[in-house]
């Protein structure tokens, strides 16, 4: 029976950060992955062809390297062979009648290029993103930290003495706001709304829910501050950095290994059982980045949960499906201009109300008519990932019903689930619609690959439903309540068990915030 002092429940990023943050005190971890391939989201493969390397979920890293996990392991992994690549350009957008801009990492230079767009709107921008840089030390405190330590205490009691009680609710009046409120009252240009309205889909969010609004801020404050960087030869290398750093600190990455239950005796875990009969024993602590359902419901013991944290589970609530198409294509995308070309992540929408409407369709059930496309270019800064003279594009389509019952337009079936048959007939719409944005690309394209919301939740099992985000980001399930107010974000019911991961504070995305926190306990 082999011993550590801690074991972790999932390889993805919050399982990786927090194995490598208590390696660096010294302790002995175990990470226990179910699937072949550590990672968790994290995944490269050539899905499509020979030669073309595709992120098959998540594919940009700009919260990674913001974050604290960073800061404090970024060297040994670079030591170990991860190396990133970053783009002047993050983000951009293309409207169906051949409007377009693009945002730069760059103040001044977005200030020029959106006053041009409406005279007043750069002044607009400057004074949005002025303001986040203002209140950046509490809002990157809540968004980042754990909310339930005397040290957050602290920081919102310098924070009320600084602004004052007029200055706290004015901030948390603001926060609360919804994109269409930000957007439609500072800027007079169909660009630049349609420029950040379809961030807030990143957040899990749509453009008319409470937060979305300060949210999309903060995307916007956080892209010209820290670009949308890649991995150079595919995001796995970041895997094989961290497996490398754990393996050196005396831990193990374990593939293959599937829970089947954690181990309690006098209300404390002890270990975590594997469904091939194997037991890990932890002296110290086990950490299980998985959703609540499974936690709770799967493998605690039925005694050892608390009635009030078993229903708390149980009504953890998942958002919206998600699809990603990978494309393999004769050539590079032929854009309407050539700083498309060099952007790293470029929507293709009509704008808010479309982003609204598709949002509220998905909501419903149904298939959305016209989706918001999100096109990933990763060869834009890391062009070793396709053959040379070719390209490689990575669509996502985040407003999906995760449990369809039918289809906006009335032409495709939902009424079955996400069958194959059904995921291609939709991927062949949004190829369609994509069309009427980039004229011919259907032409170029060599392979398809698509990752419908079945096979998302086959590859991670915490993306229940095809939920790229592991649960709704609703403001009633997040920060305090995530993952339900039963619980105290990462401390469990049971003494040395701890939750990590996306349905966990700070919730979704590629940062290690959680699995950082929790390393901290120890």
């Amino acid at each position: 029976m082999p011993h550590y002092d801690c074991v972790i429940i999932g390889s993805g990023i919050n399982g990786l950060v927090c194995a490598a943050m208590l390696g660096k005190k010294g302790l002995r971890v175990a990470v226990l992955e179910r699937a072949d391939v550590a990672g968790g989201c994290i995944r490269t493969g050539e899905i499509t062809l020979p030669g073309y390397v595709h992120d098959m979920l998540s594919g940009f890293h700009p919260l990674f390297v913001s974050s604290p996990a960073y800061a404090a392991l970024g060297a040994d992994l670079h030591a170990r062979g991860l190396a990133y690549s970053n783009a002047a350009l993050p983000t951009g957008v293309l409207l169906p009648d051949g409007r377009w801009t693009v945002m730069a990492r760059d103040r001044a230079a977005n200030i020029a290029r959106f006053e041009a767009l409406a005279p007043g709107d750069g002044a607009a921008f400057d004074r949005a993103m002025q303001a986040v840089a203002a209140d950046a030390p509490l809002t990157f405190a809540l968004l980042g930290e754990d909310l339930w330590r005397p040290a957050m205490a602290r920081k919102l009691a310098g924070a009320a003495w600084r602004k004052g009680a007029g200055g706290m609710i004015a901030y948390a009046g603001a926060a609360l706001a919804s994109a269409r409120d930000w957007l439609e009252a500072d800027f007079a240009s169909d660009e630049l709304r349609a420029l950040f309205a379809p961030w807030v889909l990143h957040t899990g969010l749509g453009p008319d829910q409470a937060v979305s609004g300060y949210m999309a801020q903060v995307i916007a404050f956080a892209l010209e501050a820290a670009g949308m960087p890649v991995v150079v030869g595919g995001s796995a290398r970041l895997v094989e950095a961290f497996v490398a750093l754990i393996e050196t600190q005396g831990g193990a990455v374990l593939c293959g290994a599937e829970a089947a239950g954690i181990r309690v005796a006098q209300g404390r875990a002890q270990g975590v059982d594997l469904a091939d009969g194997r037991h890990f024993a932890a002296s110290k602590g086990v950490f299980a980045s998985v959703t609540p359902q499974a936690l709770y419901g799967r493998l605690l013991p039925p005694e050892a949960v608390p009635v009030a944290v078993a229903r708390a589970a149980q009504a953890f609530r998942y958002g919206r499906a998600d699809m990603q198409i990978h494309l393999a294509l004769d050539r590079p995308v032929a854009w309407p201009a050539a700083e498309l070309a060099d952007t790293a992540m470029v929507h293709l929408t009509g704008g808010i109300d479309d982003v609204a409407q598709a949002v509220a369709q998905a909501n419903a059930g149904l298939l959305p008519a016209r989706p918001t496309v999100v096109v990933g270019q990763p060869t834009a800064q890391d062009p070793s990932r396709v053959p040379q003279g070719k390209g490689l594009l990575w669509l996502q389509l985040q407003e999906l019903p995760r449990v369809p019952r039918g289809d906006a337009l009335g032409l495709l079936d939902g009424t079955q689930g996400w069958a194959p048959g059904l995921r291609d007939a939709y991927a062949d719409r949004v190829m369609a619609h994509v069309e009427r944005f980039l004229p011919g690309l259907g032409a170029s394209v060599l392979a398809r690959q698509v990752l419908g919301p079945a096979e998302l939740e086959a590859l991670n099992c915490n993306l229940v439903g095809g939920d790229p985000y592991a649960g709704d980001c609703a403001l009633d399930q997040s920060f305090l309540w995530r993952p339900g107010a039963a619980m105290r974000n990462h401390h469990t019911c049971v003494k040395g068990l701890y939750h990590i991961g996306a349905s966990t504070h700070p919730g979704p995305g590629l940062a290690g915030t959680s699995g950082f926190i929790a390393a901290g306990y120890l």
